[in-house]
């Protein structure tokens, strides 16, 4: 428990509990700071969802007062499980997650059965409203990321990693254009899987830059297993136990496919280029996140090895 006591004036209880998510901003003009040590952090209170405690923050900051937390990692008091992996949905709850670019989790992602649901809109990428991608509020560098998907009749979502929040022109960037991602698609009835190079926008690849070799995807509505190694820059894909493809990140092989991809420096995306070029930034870290591209999927047994 931390306390602050400002003058006498302003007291609230402020708890620091991981996993951590570093947010710093403005709030009715008077700064609201989260501190670094060891890790990130978020603060709750009584109206905590995902990210400040805005009730608690108001209260303080409205004074004029600046706030600072601060916690150590933000992954550490996690529960792991008999094989050492943090567990980052134990299917009860999404506590640790929130919308990317927002403090709470969006109402489009719900609890089902068990799992983390995307109530489908039909909208694709442009998102319902209440919608958007969903990511667990904490960064991570060398990991093993293990989860199951299933997704509906025609498709399309994707597994996130290393990604960064990045605003220009005061919006967040589509969350695609600073970290990689592993296509989630039912490739027998969406056409995103007759498009790209050589199947590389179908299950498991790397969107439009590597395909998934072999293809082995089950069909929608059947649980796919998923695991992502990344380890100094070596990132590997497996789809349900069989390794897919292996590239490496911050490398001329890695410059020259962004070079030859969509996300080159002349294209359309020349923000994208310069953050999935020195992907992680200077830390070398990011966050996981499940995109929502308006379709039902379903995603469980979400679990991270730190290494």
């Amino acid at each position: 428990e931390f306390f602050c006591s400002f003058y006498g004036v302003c007291r609230a209880t402020l708890r620091a509990v991981p996993p951590c998510d570093k947010r710093v901003g403005t709030l009715d003009e008077h700064v609201v700071s989260v501190a670094e040590d060891g890790g990130v952090v978020c603060v709750v209170g009584v109206a905590y969802n995902g990210g400040v405690a805005q009730d608690v923050v108001v209260s303080c900051a409205l004074l004029g007062v600046e706030v600072g937390i601060e916690c150590g990692p933000g992954y550490a008091s996690l529960k792991q499980d008999a094989d050492g992996y943090y567990i980052l949905f134990d299917g009860t709850s999404l506590d640790g997650w929130r919308g990317y670019g927002q403090d709470a989790v969006p109402t489009s992602w719900e609890l089902s059965d068990g799992t983390i649901h995307l109530k489908g809109s039909g909208t694709g990428e442009a998102q319902a409203e209440g919608g958007g991608d969903l990511i667990f509020a904490h960064k991570f560098c060398n990991f093993t990321l293990e989860l199951e998907y299933k997704i509906s009749k025609g498709g399309n979502s994707g597994i996130f990693y290393m990604a960064q929040e990045v605003k220009s022109n005061g919006e967040y960037l589509p969350i695609w254009q600073s970290s990689s991602e592993y296509q989630v698609l039912d490739n027998e009835n969406h056409i995103d899987a007759q498009l790209g190079v050589d199947g590389n926008r179908q299950s498991a690849s790397l969107y439009d830059m590597i395909p998934a070799k072999p293809q082995n995807a089950k069909p929608f509505g059947e649980w796919n297993k998923v695991k992502i190694m990344v380890f100094k820059g070596t990132v590997i894909h497996f789809q349900n136990d069989e390794k897919v493809l292996e590239y490496h990140l911050w490398t001329p092989k890695w410059n020259e496919m962004l070079d030859n991809s969509k996300f080159n420096a002349t294209g359309d995306f020349p923000i994208a280029y310069e953050l999935l070029k020195n992907m992680g930034g200077e830390k070398r870290e990011g966050y996981i996140g499940l995109q929502d591209h308006g379709d039902d999927v379903w995603y469980r047994n979400v679990r991270v090895k730190v290494q």
